[in-house]
């Protein structure tokens, strides 16, 4: 056989080999991925379909792991580029001022006589351990609670973060009761978000959307490395 044209058959045979079968490894050809995925739309679509409610939601992020304010401050980020007025509160910290803060900082500002789009108040005066005083904690996270409570009630503010309020919680300076008969009074298309671990069943069981940070590895813990900017602050 000619040189040329067994090259040329080789190629054609090999151009078969990517068209029949699957890049991604599955061992499905190409049709047939290409069936497994138009299957996955159709269900998608219907699903989608479905889900004809619209309302405000109660989001917790809780768990051991890394990442919980971060993933609040992701729907902080996201309700801002809407144009939403948004509140971070925080309970707990407070005593230092995060690098967060600095960053949003062009959306604290108020123009053309309307109101900020963002609102930030750090209301704690640091951690326990630091503060040493569980009646002026407790003294603090009720006027921090008190603050949000104003935030959560009105009705032109979309999203209010309450940043470590799962703590204050768990360390009894708020009542859950309190916590839930405030949640009750937030207007039914505003959004709040409760972050901190060992957040209670009582308000895991309230909440639309839960999510729990595992702890896989940490550098401190684990590994001794001590905190660093952009990561943990």
């Amino acid at each position: 056989m000619n040189t040329t044209i067994k090259s040329a058959t080789d190629s054609n045979q090999g151009l078969e080999s990517v068209n029949t079968a699957d890049s991604s490894g599955t061992g499905l050809t190409r049709s047939q991925y290409q069936q497994k995925m138009q299957r996955r739309k159709e269900i998608q679509e219907q699903r989608l379909a479905k889900a004809s409610k619209q309302k405000g939601l109660i989001v917790v992020n809780t768990g051991n792991g890394k990442g919980k304010t971060t993933a609040g401050l992701g729907m902080v980020l996201r309700s801002l580029g809407h144009g939403y007025r948004v509140v971070i509160v925080q309970f707990i910290k407070g005593a230092w001022e995060p690098a967060e803060k600095a960053a949003l900082e062009h959306w604290t500002v108020a123009t053309d006589n309307n109101p900020p789009q963002l609102e930030f108040h750090a209301m704690g005066e640091g951690f326990t351990w630091d503060t040493q005083d569980r009646e002026r904690d407790i003294e603090k996270a009720q006027s921090a609670w008190d603050a949000a409570l104003g935030f959560i009630r009105n009705p032109d503010i979309k999203l209010v973060l309450l940043d470590e309020i799962n703590i204050a919680l768990k360390l009894n300076y708020l009542s859950i009761e309190q916590v839930l008969a405030g949640l009750d009074e937030k207007p039914t298309d505003s959004h709040v978000i409760l972050t901190g671990r060992g957040a209670p069943a009582a308000l895991i069981e309230r909440a639309d959307l839960v999510t729990e940070m595992t702890l896989v590895k940490h550098p401190l813990k684990d590994q001794g490395i001590k905190a660093q900017p952009g990561i943990e602050f």
